[in-house]
């Protein structure tokens, strides 16, 4: 959309414009999905352009749809719901996917990404229903997520490989200052520490995460985000 307003102001009526977003809404701020998991924003204060916006300039918004399949031949984009739509010049803009751990039990209900708008909307769900959680990779996305869980009420618990945290922007002793103050938050920490399975309890939930020390930790509601998953 930042392409698109740039378009907008050099040559407003060079293109009919059609946007499709798998997401149902308009878009949004990602960085601040962090705000709002933590219950100081919402997501009405996060969109970026409101549906107004694409309707005054003129532009085709497709909320919810998936485009699946794209013609080169005949130059259109097919949806995940049979609309279709042809284009002269096709941008494609879908940002990120979380890496995902391949460990045993990574599919489970409760093991979820840290990315968009559904993941912090169930990670809020999540937290109004069960107590432990775990996030593994305390970069910052780890940590912002970490410190909203908590302050919805979850005791969470960070698991890092490293030896410590954000250990690409902090060196030891600047990583052990930021450590002792989220842990003075009730914040827990697992540094050194390598995830081998996540457990499924008796409802089909993930319950619990094994890590290659041995040790269990509940696990009602892993995390996994940019830099690592669970």
């Amino acid at each position: 959309v930042r392409t698109l307003e740039e378009l907008l102001k050099i040559a407003p009526d060079m293109y009919d414009i059609t946007v499709f977003g798998a997401e149902p809404h308009p878009n949004y701020n990602r960085i601040l999905l962090s705000p709002v998991l933590a219950g100081e924003m919402t997501l009405k204060d996060i969109v970026l352009n409101e549906l107004d916006w694409y309707k005054d300039n003129g532009i085709a918004l497709h909320t919810g749809k998936k485009v699946t399949a794209i013609d080169r031949i005949k130059r259109k984009v097919v949806a995940d719901d049979g609309t279709e739509a042809e284009y002269d010049r096709l941008l494609l803009a879908t940002g990120s996917l979380p890496f995902i751990l391949p460990v045993p039990g990574k599919d489970l209900p409760g093991v979820i990404a840290y990315r968009d708008i559904a993941d912090t909307e169930a990670m809020i769900e999540a937290a109004a229903h069960h107590k432990h959680a775990v996030v593994i990779g305390a970069g910052l996305l780890g940590l912002e997520a970490a410190n909203g869980l908590a302050l919805r009420g979850m005791e969470v618990t960070v698991v890092h490989l490293a030896d410590w945290i954000m250990e690409r922007q902090l060196d030891k002793s600047a990583a052990d200052m930021l450590m002792q103050s989220l842990e003075a938050k009730g914040l827990k920490f697992r540094l050194g520490a390598s995830t081998t399975e996540l457990v499924q309890g008796e409802s089909g939930r993930v319950c619990a995460l094994k890590l290659k020390s041995g040790e269990t930790l509940p696990a009602g509601l892993p995390a996994r985000h940019h830099y690592s998953c669970n």
